[in-house]
């Protein structure tokens, strides 16, 4: 196997091998830019180093042949003494990652070449100053000394000489500081600064190896779901000099604005400087416009090389450079990192410039960018007080006043005011009070708890786990740090940072929810620049698209906005969310019914409720399909609390003033009392156990749709049983809704075209599917509680227990919450999807979990071959998106 790969050998596309600085190395050279010469060790020699503990056999000999290439070509060796060869040696994974080995410059400096190189450059101050920049970064990064150890000593020779930037030592002070450094390598790394330029080389080579697996370097893994077996490989680069004089310098450049995408001249430029100095900020850069008066020649060609470079990669590019007495050399270039809005904009201009197709500027933009653009944000030149820190759970700006309970959040909301629900964590009861709050914040809980969850799904600000913050909830009140925060006081919270400020900090809307909501036009003529670029995207997104995208919607607002952003239908409409708030109060007469005819009564109280609810919404989506799925709650839900349930009877009974309700209530609380709640009576169950609850559901859903209908309307609702995990359960609700069905046709002289399906969210539900799908028109798979019942764990309860641990240890890469579990719960989806067909070749299948608005998990849904996702209004866009993107992924996969 070859491990050592000259400049001129590589080439782009060599990222996995050569590393993606290597392997962009490579092309400038191939395209004849001015590239200072060099080699780099694969990523394949350091899997063998980190693997073995040992280099491999043969990579000595092959650096050694590459050197002394290099050496020939330079014409002089590496550290000699009278005309040294000096390289930078730097790491270079695939993918930029923070964390590893910085630069080394200047390797093959030693006591004897910096004789050598002050001669050759005719500047002692250069060549003293490059040796102690060599001692100070081997120190540091190759032998482990603490960095502010040669800081120190560097601030103090500026302090005795009465300056403030070390260009202004000279090169006497410069020796004596070379003598300090080496002083400290050896106490500290127990060790003499290294004379054998070879042996430089070689350390610094294992440094670099070593630095993949540095806890920095892994927890960025984590973080960019970066798999830790790639490498890294070794850039081997002979020197060029900044710092050589006012005629020197080195810079960082940008071929557009890498913030707003817009073409220009962007970048810093740093005379009589070394690349650390730009990125350390120890001097003032100027902007690189100024480097057009300070060097015409090499800023004209600086400009051709960045068009060159533009039209080759087709996209933005962020480049390295330094110019040594006029000569300008290329150090590095790849394609630049940009804000979400830059990424959209650049996209479409590269279009209108010919260099790429809508296909590709599809693929250049994804859904998480989409979303960052769809939250308002907080203004960042205002003045602000942070009270607190928690998990950025929902983004978004959000600004009101302190409410600490949901009652007090619709009530002070329907006087107008703006509200943030603040809470220790929310439950289903918060509801109402997180619909009428412009966000949520609370001190326990993460990006997966109920609050992130339903704030998500609602486009609603949310910061959660501010465990700081002492919240207060019967003294109405929040405590950090001796400041208390009362209510009615204002706060915001940005949900973007999971910062929490005291006072009312300014937001600045976003263009593009507004152009999703309809109220502003791409094709005006005074459109934003980057609602056009999105609108466009999108546009050609839903051109190749084959998922169809649908909401999670409960109410007719949700889905007339949902309509508006784009969705084709709605995918869930969860009913219990139509029981909270007064008509709790109806449901408990419901479970408390002892006779027949009480249970009647109660059914038949709530039956006109549902049906109104099913009108609006099949109005709303009308000519479009409705997935209404049947109660699915803990039945314990609507039952009041039982401890303060309890201390209520009993201070009644110590009264002698005991309700009879409250009674009944309490055997009915205690009756129906469960340790494990989710795994219990809801579902299926309730509409097996609780005679006519379902019916009358059915009925609702039936009378509505013929009403629809009578209107002239297009109503197209699906019936949809939760947490089957058998047929025979299927059978049998299926049964009874199809009677009712029949008797609703009867008496309104109506064909109705309702269809039956299931959600399939527990494990056994995806094993026996090809049994299911006999006594079902469709699946949804309900991946929040698959995922549930796959792992055996709670989403509510375990994410603040270990899930921070499971993350840190690599077990989980992402949250199986956020991200489906492809290995564990796709298996079982995709099993399903084959199983399912198999049975009945025209079952529509849908996804309505959380994961069906996630970027990743969208594309594994279309590789299955789902029919639709459906999930929340706000996220429809997202959606969109992604699955244009998995569409065209896979045909340009299909062409190849």
């Amino acid at each position: 196997m070859k491990f050592v790969y000259d400049f001129t050998e590589g080439n782009k596309d060599l990222k996995d091998l050569l590393g993606g600085k290597g392997a962009n190395l490579a092309e400038m050279t191939n395209l004849g830019l001015p590239v200072p010469p060099g080699f780099t060790i694969t990523t394949e020699a350091c899997k063998v180093y980190l693997d073995s503990g040992e280099e491999p056999a043969a990579l000595r000999d092959e650096v050694g042949a590459h050197l002394a290439a290099l050496e020939k070509k330079m014409g002089k060796k590496l550290g000699q003494a009278d005309d040294p060869l000096l390289v930078s040696v730097r790491s270079g994974a695939k993918f930029s990652m923070p964390g590893m080995m910085d630069t080394v410059l200047n390797i093959g400096l030693s006591d004897k070449s910096v004789q050598g190189l002050a001669k050759q450059a005719g500047d002692d101050r250069f060549a003293w100053d490059s040796y102690r920049r060599l001692i100070q970064m081997f120190g540091k990064t190759v032998l482990g000394v603490d960095g502010e150890l040669f800081e120190d000593a560097l601030e103090k020779a500026k302090q005795a000489k009465k300056v403030a930037v070390d260009t202004d030592l000279d090169a006497a002070e410069l020796k004596k500081l070379v003598t300090r450094f080496k002083k400290i390598v050896k106490s500290e790394a127990g060790r003499d600064f290294p004379q054998d330029p070879r042996e430089q080389m070689d350390l610094a080579i294992h440094a670099v190896f070593d630095s993949w697996n540095t806890e920095r370097a892994k927890l960025y893994r984590r973080q960019e779901r970066i798999p830790g077996d790639l490498g890294t490989a070794v850039n081997v680069c002979s020197m060029v000099f900044g710092n050589l004089g006012p005629d020197s310098g080195t810079g960082v450049a940008f071929t557009r604005d890498p913030a707003s995408g817009q073409q220009g001249v962007y970048g810093d430029y740093l005379q009589n400087a070394q690349g650390e100095d730009v990125v350390a900020g120890i001097r003032n850069t100027v902007p690189l416009a100024d480097l057009e008066q300070l060097d015409k020649k090499s800023y004209d060609q600086l400009m051709q090389i960045m068009e060159t470079l533009e039209t080759h990669y087709k996209d933005l590019c962020d480049i390295e450079f330094t110019i040594e007495r006029g000569q300008l050399w290329m150090l590095q270039t790849r394609v630049g990192k940009r804000t979400a809005g830059a990424a959209f904009r650049i996209a479409t201009q590269l279009v209108d410039q010919g260099l790429i197709d809508e296909a590709e500027a599809l693929q250049r933009v994804n859904g998480a960018q989409l979303a960052q653009l769809m939250f308002p944000r907080f203004d960042e030149d205002a003045k602000v007080e942070q009270l607190g820190r928690g998990i950025a759970a929902s983004p978004g700006a959000a600004v009101g006043k302190a409410v600490f309970d949901s009652y007090t959040a619709i009530k002070w909301s329907r006087s107008g005011e703006k509200v943030i629900l603040i809470r220790r964590e929310t439950n289903p009861d918060d509801l109402d009070g997180m619909i009428a709050a412009e966000g949520i914040l609370t001190s326990r809980g993460g990006k997966t708890s109920h609050a992130a969850v339903v704030a998500r799904g609602m486009g609603k600000t949310c910061v959660c786990g501010a465990e700081d913050l002492e919240v207060d909830t019967k003294r109405r009140r929040l405590t950090v740090n001796g400041h208390v925060v009362e209510e009615g006081d204002v706060v915001s919270i940005d949900g973007s940072t999971g910062k929490v400020y005291l006072g009312e900090v300014p937001v600045v809307p976003s263009p593009v929810v507004e152009y999703f909501e309809g109220r502003m036009h791409a094709g005006a003529d005074d459109a934003d620049e980057l609602v056009k670029a999105v609108h466009r995207i999108m546009a050609y997104a839903d051109r190749v698209r084959r998922l169809r995208v649908r909401a999670n919607a409960d109410n007719a607002e949700d889905a007339l906005r949902a309509r508006r952003f784009g969705a084709q239908g709605i995918g869930l409409c969860r009913t219990e969310h139509m029981f909270l708030g007064e008509r709790r109060e109806m449901v408990e007469h419901l479970i408390l019914a002892d006779t027949d005819e009480e249970r009647e009564n109660a059914l038949k109280e709530l039956l006109p409720l549902q049906k109104r609810d099913f009108v609006e919404l099949f109005e709303a989506m009308d000519g479009l399909p409705v997935t209404v799925r049947l109660l699915d709650p803990p039945l314990h839900e609507f039952l009041p609390d039982i401890t303060e349930l309890s201390v209520r009877v009993a201070l009644a009974e110590s009264r002698k003033d005991a309700n009879e309700n409250d009674l009944r209530l309490l055997q009915a609380v205690h009756r129906l009392h469960e340790q494990n709640p989710m795994l219990g009576l809801r579902g299926v169950r309730l509409g097996l156990v609780i005679p006519g609850l379902f019916t009358m559901q059915v009925r609702a859903i039936a009378e509505a749709a013929a009403e629809r209908k009578n209107a002239k309307g297009d109503p197209r609702a699906e019936i949809m049983i939760p947490l089957v995990g058998t047929v025979q359960e299927l059978e049998i609700v299926r049964e009874e809704a199809e009677q009712v069905i029949a008797d609703v046709e009867r008496a309104t002289g109506v064909n109705l075209k309702l269809s039956l399906g299931t959600m399939i969210e527990l494990p056994r539900a995806a094993l026996t599917a090809g049994q299911i799908a006999e006594a079902a028109e469709f699946f949804s798979f309900g991946t929040n509680d698959l995922t549930q019942t796959v792992w055996g764990f709670s989403r509510d309860d375990v994410e603040a227990s270990f899930f921070t641990a499971y993350l840190e240890k690599g077990i989980f890469g992402v949250s199986p919450f956020e991200t489906i579990d492809k290995d564990g719960v796709g298996k079982l989806v995709r099993d399903a999807v084959a199983a399912g067909r198999a049975t009945r070749p025209d079952l529509k299948l849908g996804v309505c979990g959380e994961h069906g608005g996630d970027p990743e998990s969208v594309h594994f849904f279309h590789e299955v071959g789902l029919d639709y996702v459906s999930c929340s209004p706000f996220r429809i866009p997202v959606a969109r998106l992604e699955a244009g993107r998995a569409a065209s992924t896979s045909a340009g996969s299909d062409h190849r």
